[in-house]
């Protein structure tokens, strides 16, 4: 069971004891991310996010910074998102205390040499380049962007290159200054550690940080009143296709029943998709379906790479299928293998200190409340078939059909005429 307390200066920490484990993680999660962002300033995030392993005051390379952890055998890393960057350390039980003080030097007192930065420039653009040439991740940014536009939801988390070629270190100072601070800032502790000591120990590596009101995001627009179509030309042997629908956000009530439909279409390997796409018809090697729930935008979404002459048979067939689950009811077996499928992935997930840190820490900032597994796996059950039925019908509706696509073809067209449902 988890346990959380709210400190005075707002900082939020978050304990989860686990037993029957040797490891436990810290994680720093700061909300702000790319939806934070301004059109000059995209890709702000990701880039602090680089320059936070370039030193601190004790530790002033990245050597340095990173042979610490590497001594003790540690996993370390940080990600950065739409609406959160993290930063976390997982070490055996022993060395609680170095992963939190780590923790808290890359938190708090990171450098942001200058000369590192002019560095950094240079590997940000490498992996905006490495996404651009890997068309199965680089799709789904096309698929926010056709979705969202030009608006931070639809702009990409790393920015584009000449953001990058000209950020400057007072842009990002600025940035930090203002988002990193403690009303903004969740700690979670999770793995062999107790309540009293992931609290008492936070509060003490911790004590630095920064009390100011952090800045707020601007609201998503959503605007689509016909089918959408969005191509990236690209010498490709192979066509990704991101084909789905918009559908409503985290706090929406239906939000399982949104889940669990996205498990039976594309969610594992028994799924419906899976099954069509490349079992029956043999054309693809992965086919998936991902349902994406923020604050305030969510969607469906089946993701596929096919031959380029078989790119037309993917979309129909995913058209099939999205109008087939909202027409007829799926049957009390699929609704149960799919309910048992998302509890016990989750269950086995859940096993790892760092996975239990992001599930708890997550829920905390993206929805301002906690659910246990077992709460979830409450509402999971309480899913009908009818409840499925009824998300189907909502969001498979023509005017809200996407399609984002990379491959060799010069006009969209023919693939925006494929779009009924």
């Amino acid at each position: 069971m988890y346990r959380k307390t709210t400190l005075k200066n707002g900082l939020r920490i978050i304990a989860v004891p686990q037993k029957s484990t040797l490891a436990v993680t810290v994680l720093a999660l700061v909300g702000t991310g790319s939806k934070y962002e301004t059109k000059e300033t995209n890709g702000i995030s990701h880039f602090l996010e680089h320059l936070y392993f370039k030193g601190t005051k004790k530790r002033p390379s990245t050597k340095a910074l990173v042979e610490t952890l590497d001594k003790v055998g540690g996993i370390y890393n940080a990600f950065t998102g739409e609406e959160y960057t993290g930063y976390y350390a997982k070490v055996a039980v022993p060395h609680l205390d170095l992963a939190l003080e780590w923790v808290s030097d890359v938190y708090l007192n990171s450098l942001l040499p200058k000369k590192e930065l002019e560095k950094e420039r240079g590997v940000i653009v490498e992996e905006i380049n490495m996404f651009l040439d890997t068309p199965m991740v680089y799709i789904g940014e096309l698929w926010k962007k056709l979705l969202y536009g030009n608006q931070p939801a639809g702009w990409e988390i790393a920015g584009t290159k000449e953001n990058v070629a000209k950020m400057t270190r007072e842009q990002i100072l600025n940035y930090m200054k203002s988002q990193y601070v403690a009303s903004n800032t969740i700690i979670c502790v999770a793995g062999k550690v107790s309540f009293l000591e992931a609290v008492n120990k936070t509060k003490k590596y911790f004590s630095g940080i920064k009390i100011t009101k952090p800045a707020s995001k601007v609201p998503v627009v959503e605007r689509q009143n016909k089918p959408q179509t969005l191509l990236l030309t690209k010498n490709t042997d192979q066509t990704h296709l991101a084909l789905g629908v918009r559908a409503f956000n985290v706090f929406h009530p239906q939000r399982y029943a949104l889940e669990l439909l996205e498990t039976i279409l594309g969610g594992m390997m028994s799924s419906r998709l899976f099954v069509e796409i490349r079992d029956k018809l043999g054309i693809a090697y992965y086919i998936k379906t991902d349902a994406d729930l923020d604050p305030d935008t969510g969607y469906l979404v089946t993701q596929v790479g096919v031959d380029n002459k078989k790119a037309d048979k993917a979309i129909l067939t995913i058209l099939k299928e999205y109008k087939k689950i909202s027409r007829q009811k799926i049957s009390k077996t699929e609704l149960k293998k799919a309910k048992d499928f998302i509890k016990g992935k989750t269950t086995l997930l859940l096993e790892s200190s760092d996975a239990r840190a992001s599930f708890y820490a997550g829920q905390e900032l993206l929805e301002k409340q906690i659910l246990t597994p077992e709460e979830v796996f409450k509402k999971i059950d309480k899913v009908s078939i009818n409840d499925i039925l009824k998300v189907a019908r909502g969001i498979f509706q023509p005017q809200k059909l996407n399609l984002a696509l990379i491959g060799p073809f010069k006009d969209k067209t023919k693939f925006q005429k494929l779009l009924k449902i």
